[in-house]
């Protein structure tokens, strides 16, 4: 059973995974009409990602016993000046998820809800990967700077790691 407390706090995850699914789509888009393929196919599949991660939301919230509020959403930005302002922009997402994330966890052990405490360790150590993912590839966006060659070669690296990334 949840809590209403708890309740409106997973429906608060929900909204920013959804939220991120949709950021990522738009980063994705980005990324493809400006000729960066490796790039846009890494964040359509963090959107992908994030849409698995709210569905698992969803249908725990439900089979709890607590109601899942689809959210309504607004546009996300689509225009970047470049992949470094992407992959900032990903991180600060990714660091918001993971605020809430420990929030709720923190509710769960007040209220003793140990239930929904151990679904969230699942988020708490995939957001712990996507923080240091994020911050990995940063590191190797600011080795490389402005050098086109080194853009061009990243491009094609970030196929690997788009590949790589975990669908649930």
């Amino acid at each position: 059973m949840l809590s209403t407390t708890i309740e409106t706090s997973l429906n608060e995850q929900i909204l920013l995974e959804t939220n991120a699914c949709n950021k990522y789509l738009a980063m994705a888009t980005w990324a493809d009409v400006n000729g960066y393929n490796g790039v846009a196919n890494f964040f359509y599949n963090q959107s992908d990602e994030e849409r698995i991660h709210m569905l698992k939301l969803v249908r725990f919230v439900n089979e709890r016993g607590g109601k899942a509020i689809i959210p309504k959403l607004e546009a996300p930005k689509s225009e970047y000046k470049d992949i470094n302002e992407l992959f900032d922009v990903f991180l600060k997402s990714e660091e918001s998820v993971s605020e809430n994330i420990n929030k709720i966890v923190f509710q769960t052990l007040n209220e003793k809800n140990y239930t929904v405490n151990n679904f969230l360790q699942w988020y708490v150590t995939e957001q712990a990967e996507e923080e240091a993912l994020a911050r990995t590839i940063i590191d190797k966006l600011k080795i490389i700077g402005n050098d086109k060659s080194g853009l061009y070669l990243f491009d094609k690296d970030i196929e690997t790691i788009a590949g790589e990334t975990e669908t649930i």
